[in-house]
């Protein structure tokens, strides 16, 4: 069976009825304000080590609004096969339409129950989603599942809160403004996943072999104070956060953290993050 025919068999049973992490509303926020913001500098560098080993086939777990699907897309020889997946049909419904040439697909797919036969791919990728798989060795042991025989492993975690500095400045600024309930889901997920010899053990345990991890620093850049604090508050799921603890005071809050913001990296910020690539093979 071609990729294309399974895709399209698998798109029906999968996950239709699963909930989505994200309305359409965070969506449009992710994609317009975090993705240029962080995800975008990162892509490009994925993009680079993915096309490393030529693949004809790729599947893109955690895809999101696609900022690694469109990077991967510029970037890998125009025959390649790409399917992107994601959990949040929000993000898919944002994400497909900047994305339409040929030989790229999209659908609702959980990483922990991969809809596809085995040995699909010549490589399966993911930026910033395995910090949310709930577990882990399964989505591995899911990745080694439809991965071709020597077939690649590749993805990358946010490092610690404390070296990524607009991250941590937000979380620094809501601990502050919410001393006795701190929001902390930055904490608790994004920036949670960063030990390298559990990570790596985790990937041997899934079956890959030779696992590599490099720590890439980049830049993160944004146009004003104020689209870091609306990115973090509103284009994540903090958003919820605040909002349970003071719905009424959501917009002073934005206010008050890019004031933080800009106090620590200026009015048109800038500021240093930090990520964990990791790559492993099957034997």
């Amino acid at each position: 069976m071609t990729i294309s025919a399974d895709i399209e068999n698998g798109a029906r049973a999968a996950f239709a009825n699963s909930p989505a992490p994200f309305d359409e509303g965070v969506a449009e926020l992710y994609q317009t304000l975090l993705v240029p913001m962080l995800f975008e500098p990162y892509a490009a560098e994925m993009a680079i080590a993915a096309d490393g080993s030529k693949p004809g086939s790729v599947l893109e777990l955690a895809a999101g609004t696609g900022a690694l699907t469109r990077a991967l897309r510029g970037t890998l020889d125009p025959p390649t096969e790409i399917v992107a997946t994601d959990l949040s049909q929000a993000m898919i419904n944002i994400g497909a339409p900047t994305v339409t040439m040929s030989r790229t697909h999209w659908m609702h797919a959980d990483a922990q129950n991969l809809p596809f036969a085995p040995e699909m791919f010549d490589l399966v990728i993911c930026q910033f989603g395995a910090m949310f798989f709930p577990d882990k060795v399964k989505a591995y042991s899911e990745a080694a599942r439809v991965l071709r025989s020597k077939g690649r492993f590749l993805f990358s975690t946010w490092d610690s809160l404390s070296a990524n500095d607009f991250a941590s400045c937000v979380d620094e600024c809501l601990a502050g403004l919410f001393p006795s309930d701190p929001p902390e889901f930055l904490q608790r997920l994004p920036y949670s996943y960063f030990d390298p010899g559990a990570i790596q053990e985790q990937m041997s345990s899934a079956g890959f072999k030779a696992v590599t991890c490099d720590r890439l620093e980049l830049t993160s850049v944004a146009a004003s104070a104020q689209d870091v604090a609306a990115a973090f508050c509103h284009g994540t799921l903090l958003r919820g956060e605040i909002e349970w603890r003071a719905p009424e005071r959501m917009s002073q809050i934005v206010d008050e953290v890019a004031e933080r913001v800009e106090a620590r990296h200026g009015a048109c910020p800038s500021g240093g993050m930090s990520a964990l690539i990791f790559a492993g093979r099957l034997s």
